[in-house]
């Protein structure tokens, strides 16, 4: 091993390297929860960055994102380019609510063109809660690691009850057959309870989809406009 690593498997180093790194940490969340306090409820659209505008999976995104923002929803990505870059469109072109937390990485990603607010995040852990933390369902599309890690995070969160039983969809069940068969093996082996399988929907269906979206969160949460938060003027707020 390098001294490098051999200094690292001594474990915890320098007690203020590591409060300004909690600090920078809290300055993250804080930014974030200033940015998107007044969007109102949100539904999250996960999926992969490399599909571009044209292909099958960023044209479902798009259509998709502008029938769920036509029930009120302002739509949430992470704020970049394919899949996400086609959710947020489809909102905006049905007159719909757009907004994104956008990662910072070393090959600078730019936040799409069709957000009406952002915020530039440097760690995926709070972006991840922040994608979570403002919405009432979850869209998972095709896509990586990434949208692998948001999709599991977003059902461990409600298997363990730490957020509410909000719905989580996933569409095309051609580009899924293999999670779906993972997650089965994962359910006779008794890693998961039969249970969990109703924590999410496998759908082909965009009707389908805004319809359980339109039940399991408009309806069983009891949202209204109303209930959306107001800037106050004397806190500086817009």
């Amino acid at each position: 091993m390098t001294k490098s690593e051999i200094k690292f498997l001594n474990g915890p180093q320098n007690r203020w390297a590591d409060f300004k790194y909690a600090v920078k940490i809290f300055s993250e969340f804080i930014k974030g929860f200033r940015t998107l306090h007044f969007v109102g409820p949100c539904v999250t659209v996960f999926g992969s960055a490399r599909f571009k505008e044209g292909h099958p999976y960023y044209e479902q995104a798009r259509k998709i994102s502008g029938e769920i923002a036509k029930l009120g929803f302002t739509i949430m990505t992470g704020g970049g380019p394919g899949i996400m870059e086609a959710a947020n469109r489809g909102a905006k072109e049905v007159g719909g609510r757009s907004v994104g937390c956008n990662i910072v990485l070393p090959a600078e990603q730019s936040h799409n063109a069709y957000l009406d607010r952002w915020v530039n995040i440097k760690y995926f852990f709070v972006r991840k809660t922040l994608l979570i933390k403002y919405s009432y369902a979850f869209v998972v599309m095709p896509g990586g690691f990434g949208t692998m890690d948001e999709f599991f995070e977003a059902i461990t969160l409600i298997q363990t009850k730490k957020i509410s039983q909000f719905p989580i969809i996933i569409m095309d069940r051609e580009f899924h057959k293999q999670l779906l068969a993972h997650i089965e093996t994962m359910k006779n082996n008794g890693t998961i309870s039969p249970d969990d399988y109703k924590y999410f929907l496998l759908t082909d269906s965009i009707p389908d989809a805004v319809e359980y979206i339109r039940q399991h969160s408009i309806v069983e949460f009891n949202l209204k406009e109303e209930q959306a938060y107001k800037p106050k003027w004397w806190l500086l707020e817009k």
